[in-house]
């Protein structure tokens, strides 16, 4: 944080804080009323909130919370990293678990466009700099397919795909039990969890979302299930299958069994973006695209199939 002093101004004399305040220090009005509401708006020495008046006269002072730096992105080679499909405008990447999409912060670790950069690269820097390209995202913690834009009109294109849910979004999954029905829809708004903040639950008020499942191969203890995500939670898959109580094999954050993710050897969830398909921005064909399940994913499917037979 950091103090600033100054005096009320005579045409501000009367006027709301949050008003005032977005005026003399470029604030939108929501950010004042914040700060207000923080209680680090002070006029002579005394906390006012968002709707008292200026006095003519008065002295403010306003704790105003230091800019936030976004992370840089760092080029830094990904080993495992491997490109599925490229052309002049769109790169679509087979991202290994423990790779981010693009640096945040708090995230130290490797990241898509990291690793793009390191391999000389030049990708649209529409947005936000630190996220160059990326038109859709898939957790750390989740591997497979994502297109980067590489050019500015494959990005504008991609993005406006992403919002209208025209690209095909395939998963494979392996979920606890055995969902009934076998072939399904789950259709329950998603929300950040009411009691911790570093997931997400299944609310009330959350944003609309929309899972397709049908499962392939039904094992004793798990099924493999094929998904098509109509649209694009964070932890939308995880979230909607521990809601039905059939939470993924290995994904701990959200209820799966910690004895059998020890059996089969995984530290991270059995989910795999398996075929990514959309629309070229700018030729218009389709494009598609598949991926092989990782090492760690095959595996453990091996040892649920072999384990109880």
């Amino acid at each position: 944080m950091a103090l600033r002093t100054l005096p009320v101004p005579d045409g501000l004399a009367g006027e709301r804080v949050d008003a005032a305040l977005a005026r003399m220090l470029g604030f939108s009005r929501t950010q004042a009323a914040e700060l207000a509401a923080s209680g680090a708006v002070r006029l002579d020495g005394r906390e006012v909130g968002k709707s008292d008046r200026l006095t003519p006269g008065g002295w403010l002072e306003v704790d105003v919370p230091e800019p936030r730096t976004e992370p840089a992105v760092v080029a830094e080679p990904v080993p495992g990293m491997t490109i599925a499909y490229e052309d002049d405008d769109v790169v679509v990447v087979d991202k290994p678990v423990g790779v981010a999409a693009h640096p945040s912060p708090g995230w130290t670790g490797p990241t898509v466009v990291g690793a793009l950069a390191a391999a000389g690269y030049r990708v649209s820097t529409s947005g936000a700099a630190e996220r160059q390209g990326i038109v859709h995202r898939l957790d750390v913690g989740t591997s497979g397919l994502m297109v980067v834009a590489k050019s500015e009109a494959a990005y504008s294109g991609l993005k406006r795909a992403f919002k209208e849910r025209t690209p095909e979004k395939v998963y494979h999954a392996l979920a606890q039990g055995h969902p009934e029905p076998t072939t399904g829809t789950i259709d329950a708004p998603i929300g950040r969890h009411p009691t911790a903040d570093y997931k997400f639950a299944v609310v009330a008020d959350g944003k609309p979302s929309v899972t397709h499942y049908e499962v392939l191969e039904m094992l004793p203890a798990a099924s493999l299930v094929e998904v098509h995500l109509e649209t694009g939670r964070t932890h939308q898959i995880r979230v909607h299958f521990a809601a039905l109580r059939h939470p993924l094999v290995g994904d701990l954050t959200y209820g799966a069994d910690p004895v059998l993710a020890s059996r089969v050897g995984l530290e991270r969830q059995w989910l795999h973006a398996v075929r990514l398909g959309f629309e070229h921005p700018l030729s218009g064909r389709w494009v598609e695209v598949a991926s092989e399940y990782p090492q760690d994913l095959a595996r453990a499917l091996e040892v649920v199939r072999g384990a109880y037979a």
